[in-house]
């Protein structure tokens, strides 16, 4: 389609349709106000991510960590309540990660990446699925022996437990985490 040229009637019409409008006084265009952005502390925030990174050290033989069929840790203080409401699975899972098919380097940044997410998001309960070890070579659970050690380390993490049967079992843990921060 092309465009046609307005007639002189067209053109005499709008002009009498214009003829008492006046141009407004020009006044500098001021653009909206954007609210800013809350200040973060980006630096800080990837200082302490490094340290939390280096923090997960892991044991000299995985053999030296005893673990049993169920995994128990929480932190002096708890309250017993909250603990038996972990372990009973009572509180909502707000965030999972599966640690299935990845070695023992994989899985540790894994950790560390989804630890520090679920910080930054203010998650509270998480699960973890280390699997049960069927398909590691010594047909043992070596992802659960390391996660139970690096979860010890971390600040953040007030209690973990084994799952319920219907969750995983002792191929899961329920991590709780401190609030906020």
């Amino acid at each position: 389609m092309s465009k046609k040229s307005p007639d002189k009637e067209e053109l005499e019409l709008f002009r009498q349709a214009m003829q008492d409008v006046r141009r407004l006084q020009s006044e500098p265009r001021q653009r909206p106000a954007r609210p800013k952005p809350t200040p973060r502390p980006r630096q800080r925030e990837l200082d302490e991510a490094a340290v939390l990174d280096e923090m997960l050290s892991d044991p000299v033989h995985p053999e030296d960590l005893e673990t049993g069929e169920e995994l128990l840790f929480a932190r002096t203080g708890l309250q017993h309540k909250l603990l038996k409401r972990l372990r009973r699975g009572e509180l909502a899972i707000e965030a999972e990660l599966d640690l299935h098919g990845l070695f023992r380097v994989e899985a540790r940044e894994a950790v560390v990446s989804f630890l520090n997410e679920c910080r930054q998001n203010r998650v509270r309960c998480v699960r973890i699925v280390h699997g049960k070890g069927h398909g590691s070579e010594q047909k043992r659970p070596v992802l659960k022996q390391y996660v139970n050690h690096w979860l010890q380390q971390r600040d953040e993490i007030l209690a973990f437990c084994s799952a319920r049967p219907v969750d995983g079992g002792s191929g899961a843990i329920y991590v709780l985490l401190k609030r906020g921060s």
